[in-house]
């Protein structure tokens, strides 16, 4: 690191330290030429590769500004909105790459947005994979509803997670003597 008094090309390292949860690296130098010392922060800079072909900086405001359209008229707030964009960046930086396409940072936002608001998703969805018929969306509402029956999400009120039958099997067991005592009701 060159040494911004003396413009020396070494420096020397006399403290390291993590800031904003390990996002940064603050380290303290010290120029052994002209004998001054300094702090340098280092972070890593994850680009997204547009479309275009353009690189820029990841920006989480941006991920935020598209899924609340998604969500405009649902019961999802700001905390929610900040910490979906938190859950993106960490599952793209956990790939390793410097680099991501776009269209990865999108792949990135719809397993968070289903667990955030499904009806969100599928708005977001629906543009995002530009869905063109009622088939398409027939085809993800029945994957939502496949992954309720397997343990996925709860459900949404107005969704059936269970037959029928089972529900009603279960209600009866629910009404069923307990320890012996005479049912009630």
């Amino acid at each position: 690191m060159r040494c911004p008094f003396c413009h020396n090309a070494d420096s020397r390292v006399i403290d390291s330290r993590e800031a904003d949860e390990g996002a940064t690296t603050r380290r303290r130098r010290s120029c052994p030429k002209c004998g001054r010392r300094f702090t340098t922060v280092e972070e890593a800079v994850l680009a997204v590769v547009k479309r275009s072909g353009v690189s820029e900086p990841f920006n989480r405001s941006k991920v935020i500004a598209g899924v609340r359209r998604a969500c405009q008229g649902r019961p999802v707030d700001e905390d929610q909105l900040k910490l979906l964009a938190q859950q993106v960046e960490d599952a793209i930086r956990a790939t390793g790459a410097a680099e991501v396409p776009s269209h990865e940072v999108g792949l990135a936002i719809l397993r968070p947005l289903r667990e955030l608001d499904e009806v969100a998703y599928l708005r977001f969805a629906s543009v995002y994979r530009s869905f063109t018929s009622l088939e398409d969306f027939e085809k993800e509402i029945t994957e939502l509803r496949a992954r309720h029956l397997t343990g996925g999400t709860p459900p949404l009120p107005g969704m059936q997670d269970t037959p029928p039958a089972v529900r009603r099997r279960g209600a009866a067991r629910a009404q069923a003597p307990v320890d012996g005592a005479p049912a009630t009701g």
